[in-house]
């Protein structure tokens, strides 16, 4: 059978949001635009040398039924948590938290010469795992491997696979593809994707033509922009004269109910309820 290329279905502006105790973000999913991606969330976009749009960071804050993604580009983030667990992570690094049944941590910028940037993608978890217990994978950047292809892209393949080569992050309930693609002027890099999986590219330095041939506008995205990729085998970008970087992320569908209410994803507004409640009477870490 022949395989089929993914082209772009929805190209999306991020929207300017204040989060937290005051951080200016870029936010592409979790927008009335697009407010879900099955199975992602959210995708937040942080990037400034201005130390007023991120010093006030993301103080103690609750999340259930959700995992965290948070990859930075550039400067540092110091984390905490009720459970004990706190770090730190910088440029290239990247932290997976698995909230399961409740956490309550902090995220916190910190100030430095070169600002901060770099992204939190939100994925949801199965009802069968929204109670889970919770967990961190933190990966240094040196662990993530970076290949370069016979293109000449090199892409950081933070999970899922690109040829032989697997990220480190494992056991991720909806089978994600997270990678960091940077393509050279004139150059192609193609990559399959599952069929089935809900699939986006998130462009953020240059431009690149996504899943099309021939000249003109067709499938162009140039940064910082978000394209839904529609259903297919594989995707294909192609650059002219400028390079392109961008994430590259797919994931299984959950198809199940959502209620959401804030750092909460549960399936029921009755689980929404118990969160709160559970929030209000200390009981929401277990």
């Amino acid at each position: 059978m022949k395989s089929v290329p993914r082209k772009i279905e929805t190209l999306i502006e991020p929207q300017p949001v204040i989060e937290g105790a005051g951080v200016r973000l870029r936010r592409s999913i979790g927008t009335e635009e697009l407010d879900y991606l099955d199975p992602f969330l959210l995708l937040d976009h942080f990037e400034s040398k201005n130390a007023d749009d991120y010093k006030a960071g993301f103080p103690l804050h609750p999340h259930r039924g959700i995992e965290t993604v948070t990859y930075v580009l550039a400067g540092e983030v110091r984390h905490k948590d009720t459970l004990g667990n706190s770090g730190s992570i910088g440029a290239g690094d990247l932290q997976w938290m698995t909230a399961g049944g409740g956490i309550m941590h902090e995220e916190m910028p910190q100030v430095r010469p070169e600002g901060i940037a770099g992204f939190q993608l939100w994925v949801n978890l199965p009802a069968k795992l929204k109670m889970t217990a919770p967990r961190y994978q933190d990966v240094r950047s040196g662990k993530i491997p970076e290949i370069k292809t016979d293109g000449g892209a090199r892409v950081r393949v933070i999970t899922g696979r690109v040829g032989e080569v697997a990220g480190p992050v494992a056991g991720i309930a909806a089978d994600p593809v997270y990678l960091d693609v940077k393509v050279p002027p004139r150059s192609t890099f193609t990559q399959p994707i599952p069929k089935g999986h809900a699939a986006f590219v998130y462009v953020f330095e240059g431009k690149a033509r996504f899943g099309a041939d021939g000249g003109g506008d067709a499938g162009l995205v140039s940064h910082t922009r978000l394209a839904v990729l529609g259903d297919g085998d594989f995707v294909k970008v192609a650059t002219e004269g400028s390079p392109v970087r961008f994430l590259l992320v797919s994931g299984k569908p959950l198809r199940e109910p959502i209620a959401r209410y804030g750092p909460f994803v549960m399936n029921t507004r009755e689980e929404i309820e118990q969160a709160l409640r559970d929030l209000r009477q200390g009981t929401f870490v277990k």
